[in-house]
């Protein structure tokens, strides 16, 4: 499948039930969610779906259950994030024989690549598939950058066409569209940035709080887009305390709190992660609250 790289991409969390065994059914529940609030694609297998603790025959699990729920034409992302090239490269082909349309590539973890070592990591996956291929900068978070000279030659791939901007330099989204025009496509991936990314040019948004709320943040997106600025701001200012959980060691806790709260999700992460508990679950619990209790009527878009 040829698809845009556009619109919102939630990054949607994985379900689990008490019993440490995945949550089908909630899964399901949840993409059915965001399906019908108008998101363009799904990645799965990302930081929030807790990829380090996925086995690989859970990983095709929710390729399979995603495609049940939305169909044979809608994008299916899964996330490349391993240690060694060849796993990387096995994952993509397991990706692409399972069904999905495109891939969310993460330089290197935990080891910090040269800007070399990179470039090569990071083609030797998008060589080894025809699936689509989106690059996540990400160097706050993984240590390694991928610059506008790695983008130029990455670009040199045909199946390589976006990044998911999460420098957290607002700048680099003009960097990016200068050095590449329209050939580069630009989706944030911060969630307290979203608007401000969009409104300087960003095509979509690879979201967190989705997860939780997904027709305000296809609103806000919606409504940036056809130029009603005023009207996105006024959703975005109510969502911004939200958003910022995104921002966090413990963002999976977090949304998975906020999912409970909307009705769409369940809260079990897998260890070592652990539930929140004690004054920081309280803050989060009274961030989530004040934001249900005031929760925006959105306008037709």
């Amino acid at each position: 499948m040829k698809f845009e790289w556009k619109g919102v991409m939630p990054a949607v969390t994985t379900k689990f039930k008490t019993d440490d065994s995945l949550d089908n059914q909630m899964f399901k529940t949840n993409i059915r969610a965001q399906v019908a609030a108008g998101v363009e694609g799904i990645v799965l297998g990302g930081s929030l779906g807790e990829a380090s603790t996925l086995r690989e025959e859970e990983k095709a699990q929710l390729i399979k259950d995603t495609r049940e729920v939305v169909g044979p034409d809608f994008p299916i992302v899964m996330t490349i994030a391993e240690q060694a090239t060849r796993e990387a490269v096995r994952m993509a082909e397991m990706a692409e024989e399972g069904g999905a349309d495109g891939l969310m590539v993460l330089p290197p973890m935990r080891y910090k690549s040269t800007d070399r070592e990179t470039l090569v990591y990071l083609q030797e996956i998008a060589k080894a598939t025809d699936l689509q291929v989106m690059i996540y900068n990400n160097p706050v978070d993984y240590k390694i950058e991928v610059t506008v000279p790695m983008f130029e030659e990455l670009l040199k791939l045909n199946n390589v066409g976006a990044v998911k901007e999460s420098t957290r330099n607002i700048m680099n989204i003009g960097r990016l569209r200068n050095a590449f025009g329209n050939d580069l496509n630009i989706l944030t991936g911060v969630d307290p940035l979203a608007l401000e990314s969009l409104l300087l040019g960003a095509d979509g948004w690879v979201a967190g709080l989705v997860c939780a709320f997904p027709e305000e943040t296809v609103a806000i997106y919606k409504l940036a887009k056809a130029g009603r600025v005023e009207e996105a701001v006024e959703i975005y200012r109510w969502f911004l305390p939200l958003l910022e959980l995104d921002i966090s060691p413990q963002l999976v806790q977090n949304i998975k709190l906020a999912e409970v709260a909307t009705g769409i999700g369940t809260e079990p992460v897998r260890p070592p992660r652990l539930p929140l508990v004690g004054e920081e679950r309280e803050r989060v619990l009274a961030v989530i609250d004040k934001g249900m209790q005031n929760r925006p009527k959105l306008p037709k878009f």
